[in-house]
């Protein structure tokens, strides 16, 4: 069990002072209490704020993270980065995978992010014959995750067809296949040995190009799902809203809801090319939004409209996605500041209910990515994970900053440090912006990586 005392705790309603943290042996909140006497108990930090969950996480293309960024052709965009990162998923076997997100995951808690819902499609073998066991790659991420110390939500995903017209795969996409018998029988697999870890199971359909309505609703109607997170990759680019309209007269969040209902349990990325109906499905179905704002960026997706969705009450949350960003606070920060750049305004995701910007956006993406990830409760409560960060007022940007000025400084400011400490389901797992066993990970990853580099070189002779 672990029982701590804060100064300041930003629990879900807001700022408290003179908080006592207690965890119990599941590794959620047992208790938390504002304005207690410190007395014996010990200081975990000035200001602590809750965890922030990472809802949707592709750990392989953490290998190939800025290696795409030179011009080669003039309409370059998701639809030829794609190619570049089927070329690199070719190559990654478990061994590799393991060492790939046991580093990303190092990283991720380093800055902030406790747990994470990893998006997971590379089943198979690069030609698509299966591993023995059929769950090798799935294992290495659990593997990955339990020696690194995140949260982890394995979403094994559904990859079925090559687009809306029942395409068939192409040859670099074997690997990712499954039968929905298939699918549905390696995710019962999975479910007994993530529960004696202390993680959770959901499920993920790549996207309504890659799966049929019949086999989205045949997989999420499962009651294996009764209880459980189901992610979709949904409205990305505007190609994928052509192709949709184009087959069903539909766009592809209104398809999405004509096929099945849609509920708390889901979580919905990107949604980028969502329109004002669509905007209004998604907030009155409790669903989960999933904005990974430095990957579409990166892509040149678009921008997606999260003060209308705010507006309507509609739930959100973050995520690294392709992993070119590993800052939650780059995450949250050019979220205001893509609203700002189109509305022409400052404070946009906030009001006078709402006025710290910086606090409004920690709290609303923290509760969206606990949903998303399976979380009972979301923040520093009772029933929660009990996960935290405590911020490190050694950094100069927090100088003489109270509970109304320091989210806005940390998230805001330049020369910003890495939280102080950051603790998942009550164990400390990293300091001073430093897991314990950075440098071993970080060895295994660049031996991962060089390999890599070597067969795509043999491969290219």
């Amino acid at each position: 069990m672990f029982q701590g005392h804060c100064d300041h705790a930003l629990l879900p309603d807001g700022w408290h002072a003179n908080v006592r943290l207690t965890a119990g042996d599941d590794g959620r909140w047992l208790d938390v209490q504002s304005n207690v006497p410190r007395g014996d108990l010990a200081h975990c930090g000035e200001f602590v704020i809750p965890g922030m969950p990472n809802l949707h996480s592709h750990a392989f293309q953490r290998a190939m993270a800025g290696s795409a960024e030179r011009f080669g052709r003039p309409d370059d965009s998701f639809w030829s980065w794609r190619e570049a990162m089927y070329r690199h998923a070719g190559l990654v076997d478990p061994e590799a995978l393991h060492a790939i997100a046991r580093w990303l995951y190092c990283e991720m808690l380093e800055q902030g992010y406790t747990r994470v819902a990893e998006f997971h499609y590379v089943h198979h073998r690069p030609d698509g014959r299966r591993y023995l066991p059929t769950q090798a790659m799935s294992q290495a991420l659990i593997a990955a995750a339990e020696e690194a110390g995140i949260g982890l939500t394995l979403l094994p995903t559904l990859y079925q067809r090559g687009g809306f017209r029942d395409e068939a795969l192409a040859s670099r996409q074997q690997r990712f296949r499954c039968g929905s018998d298939e699918f549905l029988a390696l995710c019962e697999a999975l479910a007994t040995p993530l529960s004696a870890r202390g993680m959770r199971l959901g499920a993920a359909v790549h996207s309504l190009r890659a799966v049929s309505g019949d086999s989205l609703r045949e997989v999420f109607g499962a009651s294996l799902w009764r209880d459980r997170p189901l992610h979709i990759h949904i409205a990305e680019q505007r190609k994928e809203v052509a192709d949709c309209l184009a087959v069903h007269a539909r766009r592809p969040i209104e398809h999405l809801f004509d096929q099945i209902a849609i509920d708390r349990r889901h979580c919905l990325v990107h949604a980028t090319h969502a329109n004002s109906a669509e905007m209004q499905l998604m907030a009155r179905s409790g669903a989960v939004v999933g904005i990974c704002t430095t990957t579409e960026a990166n892509l040149g997706d678009g921008l997606f409209a999260l003060a209308d969705l705010r507006e309507l009450g509609g739930r959100w949350g973050i995520g690294s996605d392709s992993q070119v960003g590993l800052d939650p606070r780059e995450e949250l920060r050019w979220l205001e500041y893509q609203s700002r750049l189109a509305s022409g305004r400052r404070t946009v995701l906030g009001d006078a209910t709402h006025a710290d910007i910086a606090a409004n956006l920690w709290l609303a993406a923290s509760a969206g990515g606990a949903q998303a990830c399976g979380s009972a409760a979301a923040g520093l409560q009772a029933g929660a994970d009990a996960d935290w960060l405590v911020l490190d007022t050694s950094d100069p940007a927090l100088a003489g900053c109270s509970t109304d000025t320091v989210m806005g400084a940390w998230l805001f400011a330049p020369a910003r440090h890495p939280p102080l400490s950051v603790g998942v389901g009550g164990r400390v797992l990293a300091t001073q912006g430093r897991h314990a066993r950075r440098s071993e990970y970080a060895s295994a990853y660049r031996r991962a990586v060089i390999g890599l580099g070597r067969k795509l070189q043999d491969g290219a002779a």
